[in-house]
């Protein structure tokens, strides 16, 4: 083999490798699911937004809930029969409202047990999805969201709060349509998060989550965690499958130069540290 046949055979082995790695973890991923799915005896459909890199260009591609993620799931639940379980295992950093709205509402309709996984994050929109679930189920470390709308770059709640804290003339047009934008979504957030939790939880409990989490009450990136979930109300368990874990370990974040963190491969102590002898 000459040096230039050597060449060209090296261009197609970096070209192909990209599209086999992709495969394998499809694979993979499919392998983990239909296990779960067995297991479970349920319907299992992941919704995960990881960080990607472009095969042939490296740049890092952000992903989000959008409209054809909300076909996908929905058509997914739609290829269920009414009765049998469904599992979304949900890792997202929020999305479309329109597009969260679509699944949560096709999660809340369907007629037999719903239950969402949460193992790292699911927020915003993502939160909205897992309110329209039977059961929550989070890693101990994983954390939900506040689901109150944006308007453009700025939090619904606060612009309502500078309006309010003006005199109308002190004020320029175009805040003034943002904040009547503001009052509007803020409302329909509310109405929505109610929509997902009534015949599930108390009145009261409905109304008190629905006005906590979509009025402002926090910063819109606030983490709710799993101690703080269950204090809210909410249906939540800790008891996350570890075929979960495994699964979401098959959809990578893109490689970088150095890793920014590392450790031993020993992950559980063998035996218990010797405990000094009393005095």
């Amino acid at each position: 083999m000459d040096a230039l046949q050597f060449f060209w055979l090296f261009v197609m082995f970096v070209a192909l490798q990209p599209v086999l790695k992709q495969r394998w973890l499809l694979s993979a991923r499919q392998k983990i699911v239909a296990k779960l799915e067995r297991t479970r005896g349920s319907r299992v459909i992941s919704l995960v937004h990881r960080q990607e890199t472009m095969s042939l260009l490296g740049f890092p591609v952000m992903r989000y809930i959008d409209i054809d993620d909300s076909e996908a799931v929905i058509d997914a639940i739609n290829r269920t029969d009414s009765d049998v379980p469904i599992d979304i295992v949900l890792h997202t950093p929020g999305g479309l409202v329109v597009a969260a709205y679509q699944i949560a509402r096709a999660i809340r309709r369907h007629r037999g047990r719903t239950t969402v996984f949460v193992p790292h994050h699911a927020l915003s929109g993502g939160t909205l999805i897992a309110l329209a679930a039977d059961q929550i189920v989070m890693s101990p470390h994983a954390v939900l969201g506040p689901v109150d709308p944006q308007v453009g770059p700025y939090p619904a709640a606060s612009l309502l709060r500078v309006v309010r804290s003006k005199a109308i003339e002190n004020i320029e047009d175009e805040t003034l349509i943002l904040a009547d934008q503001a009052e509007k979504a803020m409302i329909q957030l509310r109405s929505i998060v109610q929509e997902m939790l009534t015949s599930r939880y108390p009145r009261e409990t409905v109304d008190e989550l629905a006005e906590l989490l979509t009025q402002g009450s926090w910063t819109h990136d606030y983490p709710i965690n799993f101690d703080q979930a269950k204090g809210l109300g909410l249906n939540v368990s800790d008891d996350m499958p570890v075929e979960i874990l495994e699964l979401m370990q098959l959809f990578p974040q893109p490689l970088r130069r150095v890793p920014s963190v590392e450790y031993g491969r020993e992950r559980k102590r063998k035996q218990p540290l010797p405990v000094a002898p009393p005095q």
